[in-house]
Order: C-alpha cells, then sequence, then structure tokens
C-alpha cells in the first residue's frame, strides 16, 4: 500500500477541517490573508516614498482592505504606490466575495467540477443555515444542486458590472477634466471600491471633485447597490428577472426591507440636514435631494462621501450609525447584521403583536430556528459595538458621538469616519482593526457556530416562563 505523501496528508487534514468547522476554516483564511496583506503592504516598494509603511499601518489597511471596509489611518490616495493600490484592489475583491466563495471558484476554475464537500462549504458561506446538522426547513434563495450556477454567477458579476462600472464612470470622469490615462484608472479603481463596498477613493480629496455630478454619484450608488444586495439575489434575478412569483423568501425580503431603509434614510437626510451650512445647507435644492439620497445609499456599507460626517448634525449621526449597523443583504459585499435580519425581527414582533404563533411573509412560514439566528447576530453585534465604544472611550477620551459613529462603521465595514480613525492611538486604531474583522465575519461566523452545536435531544425539561418586558 502507498503511504500518503505529506503534501496529500496535510490536503487531507485541511479538507476535513474544512468540512467539520466552516466557520472556524474561514475564520482561519481570514486570518491567514489580514498576515499576508500586511506584510505586502509593509514592503518598502508598496510605499509611494519606497520608505516602507509602519506595521500598524500595514496591518490596519491589510484589515480594511481584506474586509473591504475603507477606513484608514494613511492617506490612500497619496500613500501607496501603483504597486499597493494593486494590493488593495486584490484584496477587496478577495474580501468582497468571501474566502470560502474565491477558494470555491477557484477550485472550481482548476478542476472544472465541484465535489460535494467544496459545494456544501460554498453554499455555507452563501447562508449560514446551511451548516445546520440536518436539513434545512427554510426555502433557500440558492439549493445545494445550484451551487456552481452561483459560484459563475459570482465571478461572472464582479468582473461584468465592474467593467461596466468602469465603463460607465469613463466618460464621466474625462468631461471632470482627468486626463485620459487618470480616468482610466480612476474608472476601474472607484467601480472595484463601490461594487465591493470598500468605499477607497483614488484621489486626494476624495469625492469632493465630483460631488456635484449626478452621472458619477448615480453610477457609484448603483454599483454599490448591486454589491449590497447579495450574489443569491443577483443570481436568483438573473434567471427569473421578470417572473416576481418565482422569487424566493429571501429574495423578496432583502429587496423590500433595502429599499424602505434607502427611502428613509434618503427623506431623514433631506430634513435633518436642509439647513446644515457646514453639509447640505448651501446647496441648491436639487443637489441637496441628490446628496440626501447618496449618504442614505453610501451610509449602508458604500463608504464613499461627498460630505464631512464629523460636520454632521448629531441626528444625523445618529441615523447614519443606525443604518450602517444594519448593512446590506446576506452573501453580499455590504457588511452589517443584514437587512434579512432586521426584517426577521421585525416580522416576529408583528406575529407577537397579533398573537400569532409563528412568523409568516409572502405567504410563507418562517420556522423559529430563523428567528434565534437572528436574536443572535444583533446581539452579538451591539455586544461587539458596545464593548469596543467603551474601550476605545476608555483609550482615547474622545466624544461618545464621534467614537460609537467610528465603530459602528468599522464594525459593519461601512468606512465613513467623522475623522476618529485616523486621530486614533496605535492602540486605538488596533481595536478598530479587530472590529473591522470581527463585524466581516464575525456575525456569519457566529451564527454558524451556534446552528452546528444544534443537536437533537430525547427528552423535553420541565417548562417554565419567566417574566418578559
Amino acid at each position: 500500500m502507498r503511504t500518503a505523501s505529506p503534501l496529500e496528508r496535510a490536503r487531507a487534514g485541511a479538507g476535513d477541517f474544512m468540512t467539520r468547522s466552516p466557520s472556524r476554516f474561514a475564520l482561519t483564511v481570514f486570518a491567514g490573508l489580514v498576515l499576508i496583506f500586511t506584510g505586502l503592504f509593509s514592503l518598502p516598494a508598496a510605499s509611494a516614498d519606497g520608505r516602507g509603511t509602519t506595521l500598524i499601518d500595514a496591518f490596519f489597511t491589510a484589515v480594511s482592505t481584506v474586509c473591504v471596509t475603507g477606513l484608514s489611518t494613511v492617506d490612500m490616495a497619496t500613500h501607496w504606490s501603483p504597486l499597493g493600490d494593486v494590493f488593495v484592489i486584490v484584496g477587496s475583491q478577495i474580501g468582497g466575495v468571501g474566502v470560502l466563495t474565491m477558494a470555491s471558484i477557484l477550485g472550481l476554475v482548476i478542476s472544472r467540477r465541484l465535489g460535494l464537500r467544496q459545494k456544501l462549504v460554498a453554499a455555507g458561506d452563501a447562508n449560514p443555515l446551511r451548516f445546520h446538522r440536518g436539513p434545512v426547513d427554510e426555502q433557500q434563495a440558492v439549493r445545494l444542486s445550484d451551487t456552481r450556477g452561483l459560484l459563475v454567477t459570482v465571478a461572472a458579476s464582479m468582473l461584468s458590472i465592474e467593467l461596466a462600472g468602469a465603463i460607465l464612470l469613463l466618460p464621466g470622469l474625462i468631461t471632470a477634466g482627468l486626463p485620459l490615462d487618470d480616468a482610466i484608472w480612476h474608472s476601474l479603481y472607484l467601480s472595484a471600491m463601490a461594487f465591493t463596498n470598500t468605499g477607497f477613493t483614488p484621489a486626494a480629496d476624495g469625492l469632493a471633485g465630483l460631488a456635484a455630478d449626478p452621472y458619477i454619484l448615480i453610477v457609484l450608488m448603483l454599483l454599490v447597490v448591486l454589491g449590497a444586495i447579495g450574489f443569491p439575489v443577483i443570481y436568483s434575478l438573473r434567471k427569473t428577472l421578470f417572473r416576481p412569483h418565482r422569487w424566493s423568501l429571501h429574495v423578496k425580503l432583502t429587496l423590500l426591507t433595502y429599499l424602505l431603509l434607502f427611502l428613509v434614510g434618503w427623506g431623514l437626510f433631506v430634513a435633518l440636514e436642509w439647513n446644515n451650512p457646514a453639509t447640505l445647507g448651501s446647496l441648491p435644492p436639487d443637489q441637496k435631494v441628490l446628496q440626501s439620497a447618496f449618504l442614505s445609499v453610501m451610509t449602508r456599507s458604500g463608504g464613499m462621501s461627498t460630505i464631512d460626517a464629523g460636520q454632521m448634525n448629531q441626528s444625523s449621526l445618529l441615523l447614519s450609525s443606525m443604518l450602517m449597523f444594519i448593512g446590506g443583504g446576506s452573501a453580499s459585499t455590504a457588511g452589517g447584521i443584514k437587512v434579512t435580519t432586521l426584517a426577521v425581527l421585525f416580522l416576529a414582533a408583528v406575529a407577537e403583536a397579533r398573537g400569532r404563533r409563528g412568523m409568516e411573509a409572502f405567504g410563507k412560514f418562517i420556522p423559529s430556528d430563523v428567528l434565534r439566528l437572528a436574536v443572535s447576530v444583533t446581539l452579538w453585534g451591539a455586544t461587539l459595538v458596545a464593548v469596543g465604544t467603551l474601550v476605545l472611550c476608555w483609550l482615547t477620551n474622545a466624544a461618545v458621538s464621534a467614537v460609537l459613529f467610528d465603530v459602528i462603521s468599522a464594525f459593519a465595514t461601512s468606512g465613513l469616519s467623522t475623522g476618529f480613525t485616523m486621530a486614533a492611538t496605535p492602540w486605538g486604531q488596533f481595536v478598530l482593526a479587530l472590529l473591522m474583522f470581527l463585524g466581516r465575519i464575525g456575525t456569519a461566523t457566529f451564527a454558524a457556530a451556534l446552528a452546528a452545536r444544534q443537536e437533537p435531544r430525547m427528552f423535553k425539561r420541565p417548562e417554565e416562563r419567566p417574566i418578559v418586558g
């Protein structure tokens, strides 16, 4: 009998680890990617001055890039060399689609087929409920048999949407006065950062020079939305765009909740910032409406900004924090607790108010395990935000409003900042980096770990109801 080589044993062990604990595997791979990109960003060739980058700045940039956040401790437009900018784009592409999905795509490209193990891992990356030990009761946006199609859709949509976005942005950037070579580079960079919801910009003044251009802003908003609704939704719409009756419950809840939050945020930003001279007060009415719409989209996870978040009213900062905490769709490039989580919590509250024993939406029943996961994801998210805010206020003694805003931005991988992140101490920046890391993989990983620990019981303990409310 032939003895397996060390490489074969290592590959078999990794495959077994990946199957037995996908959540821990994702955590390990994400941590490994952060270390790799920290090393890459530390290279002298990655910085514009050729002197290299300090460890904390390289580490923070690596986390922000791989976790598609957009917060930074250096000037992203001037600090990095062309090689460093390439590292930023590559890292955001990997982080945007998810490590397990990216690994499955690479495996599909290399072997041209997917085994059951790879299908389970890729499907689990798209939906943590797949990590249950047993059948998944709720209707899935993507069935296990459709995993290959989902992976093809992820790869094709990322390439095609970002390329289409760059083509659409190019004439607008040329019209804005950029030379052709700069316009091409900026269009590719902005398109990639918008679709992955990373939020970095290639210009030293950010979007200040393009803030009054409705064409550029609308294209960026569309790219952010396409990245934030989630690849399962894109996959489903690709097949059933004009047949809404065939949309799954996940697709309907995602689109409806995302649209409602956008409209509510848009209207409230118009009202709250209309007379603020530091933000929208000096703009004509049409620009106030446009900038408010842009802000409503970007606070969800896009991270790009045409105004200084530090100059917004306290009420607007609170609204922005709420929208960032919710984020975008599941299995998307967006962060936050996800819009379907909010929808499930709302449906549970409605069911309780009406005295119903279960949740229903669009003629479908939602099982209780979905609610338990929604509650756990929200609770873990709120706990991380609370602890992070407490630690940073203790470390920096900064204003709570500024700290809370940047903490939620880090956890929700939004990328907007009041300026606190850049001014924070190295220890404070490390805490924010940790929040970005946990925010990108934390809620899904916690949900997957909780689901994986569910075990059937052959007995039932005596029931007793504590007083709640």
